[in-house]
């Protein structure tokens, strides 16, 4: 149960600094462009890599930290970065084919389905 309570806090962090980041980037940028979402997952991305690196050399951290943080507070904060972590895994295993499609299936299927749920949203 306390690792639920920490994972949902880190996720309401991250879901607060999301909103507050890009709100902040969209208002200075202007609207021509998503620049807050762009900054946000560019940002997230370099995070993820960052405490991911962090916790792959401290041993000594409490066991859960890792989940707590990545999935928790950068879950919350942007997914793009899951999805940007898990296709360069793929990349440095070797896995191009599997890179490929991943970030070419999931890019083309979101948009799709985005579509998707417009089209049925305006059909009920």
């Amino acid at each position: 149960m306390h690792k639920l309570l920490l994972l949902l806090l880190a996720g309401g962090l991250g879901s607060l600094s999301r909103y507050g980041l890009a709100g902040l980037v969209q208002r200075l940028a202007g609207s021509s462009f998503p620049y807050g979402t762009f900054v946000v997952n560019a940002l997230g991305c370099l995070l993820f890599g960052l405490v991911w690196g962090i916790f792959d050399r401290s041993l000594d951290l409490a066991p859960g930290a890792r989940v707590i943080v990545l999935t928790g507070f950068m879950g919350a904060f942007t997914t793009f970065s899951t999805f940007a972590f898990e296709s360069a895994t793929l990349v440095q295993h070797g896995q191009w084919l599997s890179a490929a499609a991943n970030v070419l299936g999931q890019n083309v299927l979101g948009i799709t389905c985005v579509f998707a749920g417009l089209a049925l949203a305006r059909a009920l």
